[in-house]
C-alpha cells in the first residue's frame, strides 16, 4: 500500500453575499473565467473559477457571510507572472491594491481585498524565493 500523494491544491470555497459582483471582481480584476456554474431550484448558487493548470476557486452564495481577521484560513494567494502588471492592471480598475514589496521569502507580494472581505496575496516568484531554495526566514511582521 502507498500513501496518499497530493498533487496540488485542487480549489479554496468562498462565500459571496453577491454572486454577480463577486463573479464580475474576479473576472475583470483578476482575470479569471467562470469555467461553470451551480443552480439551486433553479437559481444561480455558485460558480467555479478557473485559477490557471487544476486549481480552481469555488463561491458559493452565503448573504450573511462575514469575513474576520481571526477566522481559520486568512487569505488566497494567486501566482501572477508581473507584480508590476497586475498592480497597474488592478488600480486601472478602481481597487485598491498595497504597493508591491519583496517578503522576507524574497517573493514580490501585494495585497487587495474582493467585495466579501478576502484577503488576496499577489505572488511573484524570484530566484531568490525562498519556495525554491529553502532555508528558514527571519518573519519581519
Amino acid at each position: 500500500m502507498t500513501g496518499i500523494k497530493v498533487r496540488q491544491l485542487a480549489h479554496v470555497c468562498i462565500f459571496a453575499k453577491d454572486l454577480a459582483e463577486t463573479e464580475a471582481f474576479y473576472r475583470d480584476v483578476l482575470g479569471l473565467p467562470v469555467k461553470f456554474g451551480f443552480t439551486r431550484v433553479g437559481e444561480p448558487f455558485g460558480f467555479y473559477l478557473d485559477a490557471g493548470g487544476r486549481t480552481n476557486i469555488e463561491v458559493f452564495l452565503k448573504p450573511a457571510a462575514e469575513y474576520a481577521a481571526t477566522n481559520a484560513i486568512n487569505h488566497l494567494c494567486l501566482e501572477v507572472a508581473s507584480i508590476d502588471d497586475a498592480v497597474a492592471h488592478i488600480r486601472a480598475r478602481g481597487v485598491e491594491v498595497t504597493a508591491k514589496k519583496l517578503g522576507v521569502d524574497e517573493t514580490w507580494q501585494a495585497w487587495i481585498t474582493d467585495p466579501n472581505g478576502v484577503r488576496i496575496e499577489l505572488f511573484e516568484y524570484t530566484d531568490r524565493s525562498a519556495q525554491f531554495t529553502g532555508g528558514d526566514r527571519m518573519a519581519d511582521w
